[in-house]
């Protein structure tokens, strides 16, 4: 593939971008809405599963429990 010059390169970068489709303000809400109940909920997971592993540790160990 021959390479570009730059103003030619400009040009298809310029004519690329008006094809991208951006998603609109509500599917924007919507997605930052579901990443951060995804976030919550991962670290919920996360605090019990090392709630539940600082235990066992515990439990092994002999430190109490």
């Amino acid at each position: 593939m021959a390479k570009a010059g730059p103003i030619t390169f400009f040009r298809q970068v310029r004519s690329e971008a008006r094809k991208i489709t951006w998603p609109s303000k509500q599917e924007i809400i919507a997605s930052t809405i579901g990443v951060f109940v995804m976030v919550f909920v991962a670290s919920l997971f996360l605090y019990f599963a090392d709630q539940v592993l600082a235990w066992g540790v515990r439990t092994i160990m002999g430190f109490g429990g």
